[in-house]
C-alpha cells in the first residue's frame, strides 16, 4: 500500500509519514459488525496500573473479525476494503449468498467483486481458507490456527505472511514472520495469500501528539531519573548503567533476557527458535 511523505510545512509534519489509505473503499464500518470496546488503560481488577504509558487516545469501535472461517462451501463477494483502528492490517467486508455479512483479514492483491470460499473444497485462490494438508508446499498463508476450530491466531498483522516448507505425516513444517520454523497439525485452517498494508513499518508519526491519540503516554528513560526511583538513575551527567546489566524498575534484568517459559508444551513443535 503506498505511503505519502511530508514536508517540513511545520514541526509536526517534519519526517511524517503516514498512509495514504487509497486502497479504502468505505470509512464507516458495518454497524452491525461493531461493538462497544472497553479499555484498560493498563489497570487490573483493582484500578491498579499495571502495564505503565497507557490511557487517553482516540475512542475506538471493535470490529468483529471472522478468525475461525467456519462458512465452508458458501462463496462470499468482497463489498469493501476497510481500515481498522484496532489492527495494522485492513479488514474487508464479505458478503456470503445466504445474505449473511463478515469481515475478514484482507489479503494484499484481493479486490473489490472477487469470490472468496472456506473449506476444503475450496480453490487454491488468494483469501480463500484451507486446511493446511490441502494448500501446496511454498504457499504464502497467514491467519493460522494452531489449534483446530479454535480460529487463526498468529500472522494476522500487516504485510506478514508465513511459507509453507514441507508437509510429514500428521505435520506442516512452516517458516513464521520471525523466522521461527515450526509444526502445526495438517488439519488446521490457513488463508492464502500475504496480508496487506506492507508499508506499515514505514509509518513516522512525526510527533508526541499522534503517539498520545493512539493511546500511548509518554516514556520516560531510567538513565535521567534518580537513584531511588530507576536503577539506572543517578550520577552526574550522562552516566552509564553503573550495574552489571541493564535492570528494570524494580530491579529485575531486562533488554535480551530471554523470557518464554521453559519446557512449555510447545517446545515439541518447534524446529527452530526465533532468532
Amino acid at each position: 500500500m503506498p505511503i505519502r511523505v511530508y514536508n517540513a510545512y511545520t514541526p509536526g509534519t517534519r519526517n511524517k509519514v503516514v498512509s495514504d489509505f487509497s486502497e479504502i473503499t468505505k470509512s464507516q464500518p458495518e454497524k452491525a459488525l461493531t461493538k462497544t470496546i472497553h479499555r484498560e488503560k493498563g489497570r487490573n481488577n483493582q484500578g491498579k496500573i499495571t502495564i505503565r504509558h497507557r490511557g487517553g487516545g482516540h475512542k475506538r469501535r471493535y470490529r468483529l473479525i471472522d478468525f475461525k472461517r467456519h462458512k465452508h462451501d458458501i462463496s462470499g463477494i468482497v463489498k469493501s476494503i476497510e481500515y481498522d483502528p484496532n489492527r495494522s492490517a485492513r479488514i474487508a467486508l464479505i458478503c456470503y449468498k445466504d445474505g449473511e455479512k463478515k469481515y475478514i483479514l484482507h489479503p494484499e492483491s484481493l479486490k473489490i467483486g472477487d469470490e472468496i470460499m472456506s473449506g476444503e473444497n475450496a480453490p487454491i485462490n488468494i483469501g480463500n481458507s484451507l486446511p493446511l494438508e490441502k494448500i501446496p508446499v511454498g504457499s504464502e498463508i497467514h491467519n493460522i490456527e494452531l489449534h483446530k476450530q479454535k480460529g487463526g491466531q498468529i500472522v494476522r498483522s500487516a504485510g506478514m505472511s508465513a511459507r509453507i516448507l514441507g508437509k510429514e505425516s500428521n505435520y506442516i513444517t512452516l517458516r513464521l514472520p520471525s523466522k521461527e520454523i515450526r509444526l502445526v497439525h495438517s488439519n488446521c485452517y490457513a488463508t492464502i495469500g500475504k496480508l496487506s498494508n506492507s508499508d506499515h513499518s514505514n509509518i513516522k508519526l512525526g510527533k508526541a501528539g499522534r503517539k498520545r491519540w493512539l493511546g500511548i503516554r509518554p516514556t520516560v528513560r531510567g538513565s535521567v531519573m534518580n537513584p531511588v526511583d530507576h536503577p539506572h538513575g543517578g550520577g552526574e551527567g550522562r552516566c552509564p548503567i553503573g550495574r552489571a546489566r541493564p535492570l528494570t524498575p524494580w530491579g529485575k534484568p531486562a533488554l535480551g533476557l530471554k523470557t518464554r517459559k521453559k519446557n512449555k508444551y510447545s517446545d515439541i513443535f518447534i524446529v527452530r527458535s526465533r532468532k
